[in-house]
């Protein structure tokens, strides 16, 4: 496959670029992309069979099933991370191998509404979180021990809601391919 095809295959929506200047519409549209992602990734794959959530949504990655318990897994780190830097000065977060992750059993076999269910509920709770935040609180950061780069609270907002999309345009991409969405 074509370079150039496969780089718009994994990363459908371009690459997360964050700019220190977010105005406050930008953080209101951030917000309510994380508060809808649940409900609109709900949506996408209900109706999904086994078959469809067992297939990749490109050549060599990830299956939609292993997606979507990817993005449970992964807001579930995040949430954990705004919590760190709201309640320790500069904390130093653990990384996680997001590739094993998904090789997991859980990822490759459970049912997908246990995911989707769990972020219902971590997304009513990190959107209700994210709403209260001071302009100071978006200013705190954590470490990532890759590169030992600090991330701001704010930067994380764009880079979730970022995350959500990107992996629901995965999986409109796959389902629109294969013309599931036409049956």
């Amino acid at each position: 496959m074509e370079q150039r095809n496969l780089e718009k295959l994994k990363y459908p929506i371009g690459h997360f670029v964050y700019s220190k200047k977010v105005s406050d519409v930008t953080l209101s549209d951030w917000i309510s992309e994380l508060e809808a992602l649940p409900t609109q990734l709900e949506d996408l794959v209900m109706a999904l069979n086994d078959e469809q959530l067992n297939t990749p949504y490109r050549p060599g990655g990830w299956t939609i099933r292993q997606v979507i318990h990817h993005m449970a897994d992964s807001h579930h780190h995040s949430y954990t991370r705004f919590k760190w830097a709201l309640t320790e000065p500069r904390p130093l977060i653990k990384a996680y191998d997001e590739k094993e992750w998904s090789n997991l059993f859980d990822a490759n076999n459970a049912p997908i509404i246990l995911s989707l269910n769990y972020l219902k509920a971590l997304h009513a709770k990190l959107v209700y979180l994210l709403k209260g935040l001071s302009k100071e609180d978006l200013e705190r950061v954590y470490i990532h021990p890759d590169g030992n780069v600090a991330v701001s609270l704010l930067e994380n907002i764009g880079k979730y809601a970022w995350h959500g999309n990107h992996h629901l345009a995965h999986i409109e991409g796959i389902i629109e391919q294969k013309g599931w969405n036409r049956l």
